[in-house]
């Protein structure tokens, strides 16, 4: 179909508001932006998983505000339950009053909660952010218990504050220590499997009870179910009881950052419920607000050792935000959005492994749910020595970022993730369907097929032969 003049005027008017934004955004803010340099966008209209760009452009977003987007883009449940409260005229910030918009809230987030942990729980609410729950779950550990050092494990990703970078497998100077997370592709122990995580068990048990480990009995030791910025990581379900078992025989608070993988995403309400592992704290974020700010820690009683106004932060009674979460929980309840995410994802999974038999750049992929990475490698350099798991080559963030582009160029925004950012990392929102699903996949795989051929052509050989 002929476009017409007036159609190539209106497309040169978008390109060029386009261009202009993102050349003053360039101009005038930090150079600690991250998104905005991979992704050159300008997002003006959204709904569920497509961007429309300033441009015109569409795209399909399997970045979901990092895991934040639960339903998608401005879903209906949640845009009515913002309105709901601004045509009340309830306040929109209350410090920590108790409101009606909260109780609701509370009330529904303890309706998911492990059985175990809500039976006896309280709810912190602190700064609207995964760091400032992280900030505050380290404070309260370090409040009960009366000791200061906390237990993190490599490839961390807990926040960029002061305390939560202490907790962060990047940390340089920390009160703590850093433990091996088991995993199969890149084994601390080069073993992998069930024989991995029972060696990362037994050196934390041991790290812990040996006098001369130089590590004092800690706070609390904190860990991810499933580590998304150390590279879509999903934690064993044997190892993570085996944390709970070492844990409470030692009376160190266990705490488990689900900023990211809960409210669905894993295929569980909480990833934690895999293993049927209940901890003491939760730190909880991202999807809870439904989009807009919104950060909690919840905990057993006996650890509410605080006093009035301790570790308090201003934007800690966010109504809208409450309103939003709430309708976010309950829409994924109700609707048993988590088991659908296990169900594709299960799917999703499976077809993207065939990539690993297709090009030799193509390393691992692996994930839990709609948490999915796929890791980049260089296909000729010295593979790492392991004893009968897949030998590992070092890992290629130069083809991980050519594969963002490409997809980006197909309509397909995804993240980048893992120790040296070769990670492709897909959170698509919960709603995402069958169909979708099958246009995202069929994207991303002509993305690692374009990069492939590319550097096949310059002499590097991508593509696996028969």
């Amino acid at each position: 179909m002929a476009v017409t003049e007036s159609e190539g005027r209106a497309a040169e008017g978008a390109r060029a508001t386009h261009e202009g934004i993102l050349r003053r955004q360039s101009a005038r803010e930090s150079a600690a932006r991250t998104y905005a340099r991979a992704l050159p966008i300008v997002p003006v209209r959204a709904r569920g998983l497509t961007i429309e760009g300033a441009d015109g452009r569409r795209y399909l977003d399997c970045l979901s505000g990092a895991g934040t987007l639960a339903l998608g883009h401005n879903h209906p449940v949640v845009l009515e339950a913002i309105r709901k409260v601004l045509d009340s005229g309830a306040p929109l910030h209350v410090h920590d009053l108790a409101t009606p918009v909260k109780d609701a809230f509370t009330t529904e987030l303890f309706r998911t909660l492990p059985s175990g942990l809500a039976d006896r729980a309280r709810v912190r609410f602190c700064g609207p952010t995964g760091t400032d729950a992280i900030e505050t779950a380290v404070a309260l550990v370090r409040a009960a218990t009366g000791r200061t050092g906390v237990v993190a494990f490599t490839g961390a990703h807990h926040g960029t504050t002061m305390g939560a970078l202490e907790a962060s497998g990047g940390a340089a100077d920390v009160r703590g220590m850093r433990l091996p997370y088991p995993q199969d592709y890149r084994c601390p122990f080069g073993v992998g499997g069930e024989r991995g995580a029972e060696l990362a068990a037994r050196w934390t048990e041991s790290a812990l009870d040996d006098t001369g480990s130089g590590v004092p009995r800690p706070a609390g030791m904190i860990v991810e179910p499933v580590q998304g910025e150390g590279g879509v990581i999903p934690a064993p379900d044997s190892w993570m009881r085996r944390m709970r078992e070492i844990t409470a025989a030692r009376s160190v608070p266990l705490i488990a950052d689900e900023v990211q993988t809960g409210v669905g995403r894993t295929g569980r309400f909480w990833a934690v419920e895999h293993s049927g592992v209940v901890p003491d704290v939760m730190v909880l974020s991202k999807a809870i607000g439904g989009s807009l700010p919104l950060a909690v820690v919840v905990h057993r009683d006996d650890l509410d050792a605080w006093r009035p106004g301790d570790h308090a932060g201003i934007f800690r009674g966010n109504q809208l935000a409450m309103a939003a979460g709430t309708a976010t929980l309950a829409h994924v309840r109700e609707n048993r959005l988590a088991e659908h995410a296990e169900t594709l994802g299960a799917r999703m999974l499976t077809q993207l492994r065939s990539l690993t038999d297709q090009f030799d750049c193509v390393g691992d992929v692996r994930g839990r749910g709609l948490m999915i990475g796929v890791e980049l490698v260089d296909p000729e350099g010295t593979p790492e020595r392991t004893e009968g798991v897949p030998r590992a080559r070092p890992a290629a963030p130069e083809l991980a970022s050519a594969v963002q582009r490409e997809c980006l160029r197909r309509g397909l925004i995804v993240d980048l993730g893992g120790r040296h950012a070769a990670v492709v990392r897909l959170l698509p929102p919960l709603t995402l369907t069958d169909e979708q699903a099958d246009a995202v996949l069929d994207r991303l795989t002509d993305a690692v097929r374009a990069v492939a051929s590319t550097r096949a052509g310059i002499g590097t050989n991508l593509t696996r032969t028969p």
